[in-house]
């Protein structure tokens, strides 16, 4: 599956959970092999409850992506041993922390927003188009359903 659908997919996914008043979300960065997240929940919410549909629901696009492209042989790459699914996309148990302030946040958001930088996809950060940087830089793009770190935490 090309990369840019799958980041497609991964952004409608969060912009949806904000719309749908789950969560608030401050920063992402979408690698090739691996996303950052900075997000809190809002309060009616669960935090187990938006991981876990964000997951699924990210998941389940992902697979019909494959069907309906016929990219079948790239989907059996993704076969799950487990038996309570067919298909394995996310790690069984991603890795999320607590950050207890705004300089602990923007500290964090610097580093998600660096690793395309890192991973030589770019020179400067805020070129990378499947980030939440440009927003902070620019305020003005596609990504209007992001909130401010500042305004917020």
């Amino acid at each position: 599956m090309e990369g840019e659908e799958r980041k497609k997919i991964i952004i409608d996914s969060l912009r949806y959970l904000v719309n749908d008043n789950r969560i608030w979300l401050y920063g992402f960065v979408i690698m090739p092999n691996h996303i950052h997240l900075l997000w809190s929940k809002q309060d009616k919410w669960l935090n187990k409850n938006i991981q876990h549909s964000f997951l699924k629901y990210t998941a389940q696009q992902l697979k019909f992506h494959l069907i309906d492209t016929g990219s079948l042989q790239e989907l059996s790459l993704y076969k799950s041993t487990q038996v309570d699914r067919a298909y394995q996309f996310w790690e069984r148990r991603p890795w999320k922390a607590r950050l207890p302030d705004r300089v602990t946040v923007a500290q964090k958001l610097h580093y998600i927003h660096m690793n395309p930088v890192n991973a030589n996809l770019c020179e400067v950060e805020e070129v990378y188009k499947y980030s939440s940087c440009a927003w902070y830089y620019e305020k003005e793009n596609e990504l209007d359903f992001l909130t401010h770190f500042m305004e917020h935490c």
